[in-house]
């Protein structure tokens, strides 16, 4: 049988990061930034209050108390968006709001809640010393810094920036254009009637959605009857609009194991066993004139979304072009004993919490088989047992992949 390492060592050899192509803006979210983005002006652009309140100058507020109050007139309101630059002298000050430009001579703002709020004259009852509630100019970037580099993943605050950086379009690694097809007779859409030895079909909402958390844009078809030329119809029209293609189903050694007796012939897909449990039964390669990626993963739901998780998702983090390919892995202590078949990588359902001490805690769910969708559903984690391993006692400690995002 085939290592798990070689496997993914295989997939990963012939997935390429997609090529960059400058979109807008918004459209640039979820994708990896192609090129460092440089800053033409700092931010802020100009000094600016903090608050709504009153632009001072430091030394005529100094002896301000709640007892004593400093009254200074008023001399100009300043909102925000102001494009022509107000000054006060000393002894004045300028009602102003929170973003509006300093104007010249200020040097401190006292907020509203510190004065009676007047609009002619105002009373303040606290002093303010220099550069209190200011934001200075280029405090938080510089005119010619490096405020992105190429390999940033675009979330929400990562566009916020490029935005104030006046970016409207940026060159991106695109997101992966992923199809999952679901294959078997016995295969009914969600709300349908059920016939004695008929299911819903899970995988493929299953995948989709993987597929879409690894950062894909993911496409789910319906689902294909047993049958080798609707199979091939159905890959072949999916081609046009694919960067990968995902099939679950009809890949073990039976009778109407369609995917394999389909791209045995086309590409150059090949069917390994993996050394792997769950998800022996393992298919990849290339298919079309672009040479379209292509896995083919295991019918059963527990054992499609393994093989997903250890050999797909990668491959999606590697065509995004991001660093990190997989989900973060911790040193757990294992709190059950947990038994593995010899010459298997065992990747079991687990659920793994926080201890007091700082460490990891993980419990494999009682039910490991293979079409168990509850328990893979209540799982957080998968415990990895080497190959070589047939038993891990209780208290020792063993990799966990999280499937969750770690708490605090």
């Amino acid at each position: 049988m085939k290592r798990v390492a070689d496997h993914l060592s295989d997939v990963l050899s012939i997935v390429r990061p997609l090529t960059p192509l400058g979109v807008q803006l918004l459209d640039a979210h979820g994708c990896v930034l192609a090129e460092d983005v440089v800053a033409p002006w700092p931010l802020p652009q100009f000094d600016n209050s903090a608050m709504d309140g009153y632009a001072v100058r430091a030394e005529d507020v100094r002896a301000a108390t709640e007892d004593a109050p400093v009254e200074l007139p008023v001399v100009t309101d300043i909102a925000a968006g102001e494009t022509e630059r107000a000054a006060i002298g000393p002894g004045l000050a300028a009602r102003i709001m929170t973003g509006a430009p300093m104007p010249a001579g200020a040097d401190a703002v006292v907020p509203v809640e510190q004065t009676d709020g007047g609009t002619a004259r105002v009373q303040i009852t606290l002093a303010a010393p220099v550069g209190r509630h200011l934001r200075r100019v280029g405090e938080d970037v510089q005119a010619g810094d490096t405020v992105l580099a190429a390999g940033t993943f675009l979330g929400a605050a990562q566009i916020g920036l490029l935005a104030a950086v006046g970016k409207e379009r940026v060159r991106v690694r695109p997101r992966p254009r992923v199809v999952v097809i679901s294959t078997g007779r016995e295969l009914v859409e969600p709300g349908q009637p059920l016939d004695l030895g008929q299911i819903t079909d899970s995988n493929s909402f299953l995948l989709t959605t993987a597929a879409r958390e690894a950062g894909a844009v993911a496409y789910r078809v319906a689902p294909v009857p047993d049958d080798e030329r609707a199979l091939l119809g159905r890959i072949q029209d999916q081609l046009v609009r694919a960067d990968m293609i995902v099939t679950s189903g009809g890949v073990s050694a039976g009778a109407y194991d369609v995917v394999k007796q389909v791209l045995s012939t086309v590409g150059t897909v090949t069917f390994d066993k993996v050394a792997m449990q769950p998800g022996m039964p393992q298919g990849f390669g290339t298919v079309g004139e672009e040479a379209t990626p292509i896995f083919t993963l295991p019918g059963n739901p527990v054992s499609a979304f393994v093989s997903f998780e250890v050999f797909v998702r990668p491959a999606i983090r590697k065509m995004l072009g991001v660093s990190r390919l997989h989900r973060p892995s911790v040193k757990a202590v294992l709190q059950t004993t947990l038994r593995s078949p010899e010459g298997k990588r065992q990747f079991a359902r687990a659920r793994w919490s926080p201890a007091p001490d700082g460490s990891y805690l993980v419990t494999p769910l009682a039910g490991q088989a293979s079409h168990l969708l509850a328990d893979l559903a209540y799982a957080n984690a998968l415990v990895v047992v080497p190959e070589l391993v047939t038993e891990v006692a209780a208290g020792q400690v063993v990799d966990t992949v999280l499937l969750e995002r770690r708490k605090g």
